[in-house]
């Protein structure tokens, strides 16, 4: 993720979550229904979720939410109002997925045992 981040953004360090528009650029027009990627570090996650103590799931699905905003526009980067802009949106869409990945931290399938690598 270091070396992504340095070379698309010029920043040399680790990051948790990196956003890839497909909608800018030369090529915006090639699939509009596409907004683009997210790439997310696992390894930043767990540390993270292990110092929020909260679930891996819920961090990756935050950071989840984090990037697609970037994908949609929304930058906590330009100024303080854009940067509350977007917390409050983060928020909201968190309240709408939460019970959905507690739910899955739940549910376990007969004859299998809990993921090892949840906090």
């Amino acid at each position: 993720m270091r070396r992504l981040n340095a070379r698309y953004r010029g920043v040399d360090r680790p990051t948790d979550v990196l956003a890839f528009a497909m909608r800018e650029g030369p090529f915006a027009d090639l699939h509009p229904e596409v907004l683009g990627d997210v790439a997310l570090s696992a390894e930043t996650a767990l540390r993270q979720a292990r110092a929020r103590r909260h679930s891996l799931a819920e961090e990756l699905t935050r950071l989840l939410i984090h990037g697609t905003l970037h994908l949609l526009g929304y930058d906590h980067e330009v100024s303080p109002a854009d940067a509350k802009i977007m917390r409050v949106k983060e928020r909201e869409l968190w309240r709408l997925v939460k019970p959905f990945v507690c739910a899955s931290l739940q549910y376990q399938p007969s004859g299998s045992a809990p993921d090892a690598h949840e906090p």
